[in-house]
């Protein structure tokens, strides 16, 4: 079973799809290789958070997806 990667948001918008699929496992390293340099240097931003299996990680570099994971790639908020 794949990897399914979600890009919410404006994430989804530079990427220029709502999600993909990749072979397990998938780490973060993987992760860029898969979506290109210009997308790799705004999920690297500070503001970009990564979630796998529903938690968010605190060190983006931890990821490592297994089959059938999902993972969000959340882009920054801002709100009022």
């Amino acid at each position: 079973m794949p990897v399914r990667i979600l890009f919410l948001g404006p994430l989804q918008d530079l990427v220029g799809c709502p999600e993909m699929q990749a072979q397990a496992p998938l780490d973060w390293s993987g992760l860029l290789d898969l979506v290109g340099p210009e997308m790799s240097a705004v999920l690297c931003e500070d503001r970009v958070n990564v979630a796998c299996r529903g938690q968010v990680l605190a060190v983006k570099s931890d990821l490592l997806a297994d089959h059938g994971d999902e993972i969000a790639l959340l882009p920054p908020v801002s709100g009022g």
